[in-house]
C-alpha cells in the first residue's frame, strides 16, 4: 500500500515521471497512474493514487476485467476490458483513468513502486504488509458526475484541509 504524507510533498512531479516513463517508456503527466493534485490558491500539493480502498468500487466492472492482486493492487485485463468507463467512474477520487484507451490504475509497479524511490522528499512510502486502507464510501456520494480530474482535486483539496488549518494556525500564533 502506498502511504502519502502531502505536508512533505514539493510538488515536483518525480513521482509521475517515473510512473509514466515505467509503464510506457515515455515521461509526461498523463501518463502517469500517480498525479500531483496542484493547488496553488492554497499551496498545496498532492500525490493522488489508488488506495486500494476498502469498498473496491473498481471492481464493479461490468466485463470483470479488474481484480485485486494478492499484494492488494489493482490489476485490470486487456483482454477484458473493453473501454467502457465503468471503473473510471465508479473511483471515487480519480485514481483511475482511461488514457489511450487504457485504464490508467496505480499496480504498485509490480511490488517496487517506482514513486517511491523518485520522491526525494519521503511524501510517498510503500508498506507491502497494508493491502487496503480507508474507506472511501462518504466521500463517493459527493463525487457521483465529476470527471476524474475534479475528483482528485476534490479529494486532495478535502484530504489536506485539516493540514491547511493546523499550519495556518501554528503560522499566526
Amino acid at each position: 500500500m502506498l502511504i502519502i504524507d502531502p505536508s512533505k510533498c514539493s510538488g515536483c512531479r518525480r513521482c509521475e515521471t517515473q510512473c509514466s516513463f515505467y509503464h510506457s517508456g515515455k515521461t509526461g503527466h498523463f501518463g502517469a497512474r500517480i498525479k500531483v493534485e496542484k493547488i496553488e490558491i492554497k499551496g498545496i500539493d498532492f500525490p493522488v493514487v489508488c488506495h486500494q480502498c476498502q469498498e473496491h468500487y473498481c471492481t464493479g466492472c461490468p466485463q470483470k476485467a479488474i481484480s485485486i492482486t494478492d499484494r492488494g493492487s489493482i490489476e485490470v485485463s486487456p483482454t477484458l476490458c473493453n473501454l467502457c468507463g465503468t471503473c473510471e467512474t465508479l473511483c471515487p477520487i480519480g485514481a483511475i483513468e482511461i488514457y489511450n484507451d487504457i485504464p490508467y490504475v496505480c499496480d504498485l509497479c509490480g511490488g517496487t513502486p517506482r514513486c517511491v524511490d523518485a520522491c526525494e522528499m519521503d511524501a510517498i512510502s510503500y508498506d507491502p504488509e497494508i493491502k487496503q486502507t480507508l474507506s472511501l464510501k462518504s466521500f463517493k456520494k459527493q463525487t457521483k458526475k465529476m470527471t476524474p480530474a475534479m475528483k482528485r482535486h476534490k479529494y486532495a483539496n478535502q484530504a489536506t484541509e485539516k493540514m491547511r488549518t493546523d499550519w495556518l494556525k501554528d503560522r499566526r500564533a
